[in-house]
């Protein structure tokens, strides 16, 4: 997704606008952690610069220790609990954004499915789109895989 991008909670206490920069492509996530985090079959992240970020409302925080013994901070609204972005140590400046949170979530097609390998098994990723059974191993491989969108 290219341009200015808006977006908001549930209950609209906050709002948020994404200035065109560094971002990476939308990808989807079938793992554990992001099935019980969502209530859901999956989750869409976009990685992002912290930096291209204005947000306003009353937010909230919390933090989680992933798998690989990085800390990842989840902010949300604080009225509604919806969860805007998170921050993962490991990756400094940088954020994932919860794509379903965009005033334009429909148009966010993932570049890539992650932890097919928990994936519920009735979702099919659609042929042609990369389907890993993990996640990338590095952050070439990320770059590689859901990096920026060339112009």
């Amino acid at each position: 997704m290219q341009g200015e991008l808006t977006g908001g909670c549930l209950c609209g206490a906050v709002r948020y606008t994404l200035r065109e920069g560094m971002r990476f492509r939308p990808y989807a996530c079938h793992c554990t952690d992001c099935q019980a985090r969502t209530g859901s079959a999956f989750s869409e992240h976009m990685l992002f610069a912290l930096a291209d970020l204005a947000i306003t409302g009353p937010l909230d925080t919390g933090t989680v220790t992933q798998p690989s013994g990085a800390v990842s901070t989840i902010t949300g609204c604080a009225v509604c609990k919806a969860r805007i972005h998170a921050e993962n140590a490991a990756r400094p400046g940088f954020a994932s954004l919860r794509c379903g949170t965009l005033d334009r979530s429909a148009e966010v097609v993932p570049a890539a499915h992650l932890w097919v390998r928990s994936k519920q098994p009735w979702i099919v990723p659609p042929e042609g789109v990369p389907a890993l059974a993990e996640q990338p191993g590095s952050q070439a491989e990320w770059i590689a895989l859901v990096g920026p969108e060339r112009r």
